[in-house]
Protein backbone atom coordinates (compact mmCIF):
# COMPACT_ATOMS: atom_id res chain seq x y z
CA UNK A 1 0.00 0.00 0.00
CA UNK A 2 1.76 3.31 -1.04
CA UNK A 3 1.08 6.21 1.03
CA UNK A 4 -0.31 9.67 -0.47
CA UNK A 5 0.13 13.12 1.12
CA UNK A 6 -1.99 15.60 -0.26
CA UNK A 7 -1.60 19.15 -0.04
CA UNK A 8 -4.53 21.30 -0.41
CA UNK A 9 -4.36 25.52 -1.26
CA UNK A 10 -7.22 27.82 -2.94
CA UNK A 11 -6.15 27.76 -7.05
CA UNK A 12 -3.89 24.96 -7.02
CA UNK A 13 -1.79 27.08 -8.67
CA UNK A 14 0.92 28.31 -6.08
CA UNK A 15 0.97 27.17 -2.29
CA UNK A 16 0.01 23.60 -2.95
CA UNK A 17 2.18 22.87 -6.50
CA UNK A 18 5.56 24.28 -4.54
CA UNK A 19 4.55 22.14 -1.51
CA UNK A 20 4.02 19.00 -3.89
CA UNK A 21 7.28 19.57 -5.74
CA UNK A 22 9.21 20.30 -2.75
CA UNK A 23 7.98 17.45 -0.86
CA UNK A 24 9.09 15.52 -3.46
CA UNK A 25 12.57 16.06 -2.99
CA UNK A 26 12.77 16.01 0.55
CA UNK A 27 10.73 12.63 0.47
CA UNK A 28 12.44 11.12 -2.59
CA UNK A 29 13.85 8.03 -0.59
CA UNK A 30 10.45 7.43 1.32
CA UNK A 31 7.57 5.41 0.49
CA UNK A 32 5.43 8.08 0.20
CA UNK A 33 4.21 9.94 -3.40
CA UNK A 34 2.74 13.41 -3.20
CA UNK A 35 -0.28 15.19 -5.32
CA UNK A 36 -2.24 18.47 -5.14
CA UNK A 37 -5.43 19.89 -5.39
CA UNK A 38 -6.98 23.18 -4.95
CA UNK A 39 -10.91 23.97 -2.70
CA UNK A 40 -11.79 26.71 -5.73
CA UNK A 41 -9.34 25.55 -8.75
CA UNK A 42 -10.35 25.52 -12.32
CA UNK A 43 -8.94 22.05 -13.89
CA UNK A 44 -6.21 22.28 -16.08
CA UNK A 45 -4.46 25.67 -15.16
CA UNK A 46 -0.39 25.67 -15.66
CA UNK A 47 1.40 26.84 -12.23
CA UNK A 48 1.87 30.20 -11.88
CA UNK A 49 5.28 31.26 -13.16
CA UNK A 50 7.20 31.65 -9.92
CA UNK A 51 6.22 28.77 -8.17
CA UNK A 52 7.24 27.06 -12.03
CA UNK A 53 10.44 28.62 -11.17
CA UNK A 54 10.36 27.41 -7.61
CA UNK A 55 9.57 24.08 -8.71
CA UNK A 56 12.39 23.66 -11.34
CA UNK A 57 14.74 24.80 -8.39
CA UNK A 58 13.83 21.71 -6.47
CA UNK A 59 14.97 19.39 -9.45
CA UNK A 60 11.77 19.00 -11.29
CA UNK A 61 10.29 19.28 -14.51
CA UNK A 62 6.75 21.13 -13.71
CA UNK A 63 5.78 21.70 -17.36
CA UNK A 64 3.00 18.86 -17.44
CA UNK A 65 1.57 20.02 -13.94
CA UNK A 66 -2.26 21.09 -14.41
CA UNK A 67 -4.37 22.35 -11.93
CA UNK A 68 -7.36 20.16 -10.12
CA UNK A 69 -10.32 20.78 -8.21
CA UNK A 70 -10.28 19.19 -4.61
CA UNK A 71 -12.83 16.43 -4.79
CA UNK A 72 -14.05 14.07 -1.63
CA UNK A 73 -11.73 11.02 -3.65
CA UNK A 74 -8.81 12.51 -3.16
CA UNK A 75 -9.50 13.17 0.27
CA UNK A 76 -10.18 9.44 0.72
CA UNK A 77 -6.93 8.13 -0.81
CA UNK A 78 -4.61 10.41 0.93
CA UNK A 79 -2.92 9.49 4.37
CA UNK A 80 -2.42 12.40 5.11
CA UNK A 81 -3.62 16.10 3.73
CA UNK A 82 -1.68 18.98 4.31
CA UNK A 83 -3.54 22.23 3.70
CA UNK A 84 -2.62 25.99 3.12
CA UNK A 85 -5.09 27.49 5.89
CA UNK A 86 -7.55 26.93 8.47
CA UNK A 87 -10.09 27.21 5.93
CA UNK A 88 -9.02 24.44 3.55
CA UNK A 89 -8.84 22.34 6.35
CA UNK A 90 -12.60 23.21 7.26
CA UNK A 91 -13.30 22.49 3.63
CA UNK A 92 -11.50 19.14 3.77
CA UNK A 93 -12.96 18.22 6.56
CA UNK A 94 -16.38 19.02 5.33
CA UNK A 95 -15.88 17.15 1.91
CA UNK A 96 -14.61 13.91 3.84
CA UNK A 97 -15.22 13.80 7.55
CA UNK A 98 -13.11 10.64 7.69
CA UNK A 99 -10.13 12.70 7.08
CA UNK A 100 -10.17 14.98 10.32
CA UNK A 101 -7.66 13.11 12.07
CA UNK A 102 -5.02 13.19 9.25
CA UNK A 103 -5.65 16.91 8.18
CA UNK A 104 -3.87 19.24 9.25
CA UNK A 105 -2.22 22.83 8.25
CA UNK A 106 1.27 22.21 6.53
CA UNK A 107 2.77 24.81 9.58
CA UNK A 108 0.32 23.42 12.24
CA UNK A 109 1.70 19.86 11.18
CA UNK A 110 5.18 21.18 10.87
CA UNK A 111 5.00 22.06 14.19
CA UNK A 112 3.80 19.01 15.35
CA UNK A 113 6.46 17.04 14.05
CA UNK A 114 9.03 18.88 15.08
CA UNK A 115 7.78 18.20 18.92
CA UNK A 116 7.09 14.42 18.24
CA UNK A 117 8.83 11.82 19.63
CA UNK A 118 9.93 8.86 16.36
CA UNK A 119 7.83 5.74 17.14
CA UNK A 120 9.88 2.96 15.11
CA UNK A 121 7.50 0.97 12.80
CA UNK A 122 7.92 -0.52 10.12
CA UNK A 123 9.17 0.99 6.63
CA UNK A 124 5.59 0.35 5.14
CA UNK A 125 4.35 2.56 7.99
CA UNK A 126 6.39 5.36 8.28
CA UNK A 127 4.00 8.29 7.14
CA UNK A 128 1.58 6.60 9.55
CA UNK A 129 3.88 7.04 12.32
CA UNK A 130 4.75 10.55 11.61
CA UNK A 131 1.25 11.34 11.97
CA UNK A 132 0.54 9.15 14.88
CA UNK A 133 3.47 10.69 16.52
CA UNK A 134 2.51 14.31 15.69
CA UNK A 135 -0.91 13.94 16.58
CA UNK A 136 -0.03 12.90 20.23
CA UNK A 137 2.80 15.73 20.18
CA UNK A 138 -0.48 17.99 20.01
CA UNK A 139 -1.49 17.30 23.70
CA UNK A 140 1.72 18.45 24.77
CA UNK A 141 1.82 21.81 23.05
CA UNK A 142 0.34 25.11 23.66
CA UNK A 143 -2.11 26.55 21.32
CA UNK A 144 -0.56 28.32 18.68
CA UNK A 145 -2.35 31.52 17.42
CA UNK A 146 -5.07 31.36 15.09
CA UNK A 147 -2.42 33.03 12.00
CA UNK A 148 -0.01 31.05 12.64
CA UNK A 149 -1.80 28.21 11.05
CA UNK A 150 -1.97 29.57 7.73
CA UNK A 151 0.56 29.82 5.09
CA UNK A 152 -0.23 33.51 3.27
CA UNK A 153 -0.70 33.01 -0.27
CA UNK A 154 2.21 35.10 -2.19
CA UNK A 155 -0.37 35.31 -5.45
CA UNK A 156 0.06 39.32 -6.52
CA UNK A 157 3.56 39.33 -4.96
CA UNK A 158 6.30 39.35 -6.12
CA UNK A 159 8.95 36.73 -7.12
CA UNK A 160 10.45 37.26 -3.63
CA UNK A 161 7.48 36.96 -1.94
CA UNK A 162 6.81 33.61 -3.87
CA UNK A 163 10.26 32.41 -2.58
CA UNK A 164 9.40 33.65 0.95
CA UNK A 165 6.40 31.12 0.85
CA UNK A 166 8.40 28.33 -0.59
CA UNK A 167 10.98 28.71 2.61
CA UNK A 168 8.08 28.30 4.72
CA UNK A 169 6.56 25.44 3.19
CA UNK A 170 10.14 23.84 2.79
CA UNK A 171 10.11 24.70 6.67
CA UNK A 172 7.51 23.19 7.62
CA UNK A 173 8.14 19.69 5.43
CA UNK A 174 11.61 18.93 7.11
CA UNK A 175 10.22 17.97 10.00
CA UNK A 176 7.67 15.56 8.23
CA UNK A 177 10.39 14.47 6.82
CA UNK A 178 12.55 13.95 9.32
CA UNK A 179 9.87 12.18 11.50
CA UNK A 180 9.23 9.65 8.51
CA UNK A 181 12.92 8.28 8.51
CA UNK A 182 12.46 8.20 12.12
CA UNK A 183 9.66 6.13 12.06
CA UNK A 184 11.06 3.78 9.31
Amino acid sequence: MVDRVLFVCHANLCRSPMAEYLARRLLADRPVTVASAGTDAMDGLTMHPYAMEIATEAGADPAAFRSRTLRPEHLADATLVLTATRRQRSICTSLAPAALHRTFTLRQFGRLAAAAEPQAESADDSLRAAIAAAAHARGRLQPAAPDADDLRDPIGGTAADFRRCAEEIERSLRPLAALIGAAG
